[in-house]
């Protein structure tokens, strides 16, 4: 539904900037997908390229715990295998390692997203992760956060010899765009380019300490990445426009058909029946849905996310 709404009713064009020889390659294999997290419809977009390579409903996610309970989203993520997480590494490991295991026999090809910094990019955030960087002797990052190492390990180590590479993505908006989840609900087009290595997982170390000094190195160069866009415009890549498929608008028109007739009809009814008790409720319902629907929309939002990585909230906890 959400992936219709960006490809159908919003219209944003969606550009890909790969390697050809790669290209024929996604869809067709198991990997890992590391995203930059710097917008608040990075997810949305990364669906539309799952759509369009036919691996949607296959599409895996590390994710925070919370999203879990977020009605109809984060139930139905529950029951799709998303890895959730406390984002607590000593009681994470163990049920991220038994989650990453049952993938090893999943039936169909998955991409597996991980956001590697672990929390969304703002200038806070990114002012106190190059503070650690400072004081753990790590290159400074311009563009992302520090990468979060051990979650990233333990994803290899788990999948490795099922998974066949790593697809290093770097997402951006053109003409210094600023997406919002509620600016698609509105119809608002937005033009996305999205940067995709692929890279064999043979390339990456078994060792856990190589394999975090490899994911610094991998974030060194996407930050170079993100600085030839912001400089030129585009990526160092073929641009490709991978073919929009009908199925999400066919999707939607099969569930409105069914579901809006009997709930318009309902609504004659009960405006026919000139019941004053009858109608308040309807209207309280309709306003509750109106507030649960904005609620989850504020879950996207930059300014309304999670704490997580925050100066002030780690003093809360001391």
């Amino acid at each position: 539904e959400m992936v219709m709404l960006l490809e159908w009713w919003s219209g944003t064009d969606c550009t890909l900037y790969t390697d050809p020889e790669s290209y024929h390659k996604y869809g067709k294999e198991n990997a890992i997908v590391i995203l930059n997290h710097n917008f608040e419809i990075d997810f949305l977009c990364g669906w539309n390229f799952c759509e369009r390579f036919g691996v949607l409903g296959s599409s895996k996610v590390l994710a925070k715990k919370e999203l879990s309970y977020m009605p109809v989203i984060g139930w139905m993520w529950y029951f799709l295998e998303i890895v959730f997480c406390k984002r607590k590494w000593e009681e994470d490991r163990k049920t991220v390692i038994q989650k990453l295991l049952n993938l090893r026999d999943y039936p169909e090809n998955f991409w597996f997203l991980i956001h590697c910094e672990g929390t969304r990019f703002t200038e806070q955030k990114h002012q106190i992760s190059m503070q650690v960087a400072d004081a753990k002797g790590l290159p400074k990052l311009k563009y992302h956060l520090l990468p979060r190492t051990k979650g990233f390990a333990v994803t290899v180590q788990c999948l490795r010899n099922v998974v066949s590479a790593v697809y290093d993505s770097t997402l951006n908006f053109r003409n210094n765009e600023n997406p919002t989840l509620l600016g698609v609900l509105n119809g608002k087009k937005y033009h996305a380019d999205l940067y995709v290595r692929r890279i064999p997982l043979e390339e990456v170390p078994q060792d856990e300490g190589e394999c975090s000094n490899w994911l610094h190195k991998l974030y060194q160069e996407k930050d170079a990445f993100q600085e030839e866009y912001y400089r030129t415009g585009t990526y160092p890549a073929v641009p490709i426009v991978p073919p929009r498929r009908p199925w999400t608008l066919l999707n939607w028109l099969f569930w409105a058909l069914l579901l809006l007739y009997p709930l318009f009809k309902l609504l004659i009814n009960m405006v026919n029946s000139g019941s004053s008790l009858t109608l308040a409720s309807f209207v309280f319902v309709i306003v509750i849905a109106s507030v649960g629907v904005r609620w989850m929309i504020g879950v996207t939002e930059i300014n309304k996310g999670s704490t997580y990585g925050n100066h002030d909230n780690k003093q809360k906890r001391k």
